[in-house]
């Protein structure tokens, strides 16, 4: 579940993306045959979420707003998208040896934490 401001207002969003488990699962797969001295170098959950980031945003969203749109999609994802997949996350393994990416940050959502704007900041954006 999603929690976005609105007008002062907190709204509730239910959706997901139906190809983010297939790609959690093909990098922990992929994980598994990489070489124990690196991933004992590298921290494994950073490992983890840089490449499941950098293959998301290689592949297509397949968002649903039901349970019976999700698995609808997910088999879509499964049928269609596999290769892709299985390409996208040897790709971002691939670039994470190479040139390890900027470290993770601890993500928050706005609504979940105070900007760093200022309230002026914050207004003058909302106008346009």
């Amino acid at each position: 579940m999603t929690k976005i401001p609105m007008e002062g207002k907190r709204i509730h969003l239910l959706y997901k993306n139906a190809i983010e488990p297939l790609v959690v699962e093909e990098v922990q797969r992929q994980m598994q045959r990489l070489p124990v001295k690196l991933l004992n170098s590298l921290n494994r959950d950073e490992i983890m979420s840089q490449a499941i980031a950098y293959a998301l945003n290689r592949l297509p969203s397949m968002y649903a707003t039901s349970e019976r749109g999700w698995h609808f999609q997910y088999q879509k994802a499964i049928e269609q998208f596999r290769p892709q997949i299985v390409t996208a996350v040897r790709q971002a393994l691939a670039a994470i040896q190479r040139d390890p990416l900027t470290p993770v940050w601890r993500l928050t959502h706005p609504s979940e934490e105070r900007s760093q704007w200022s309230d002026r900041q914050q207004r003058q954006y909302k106008q346009g």
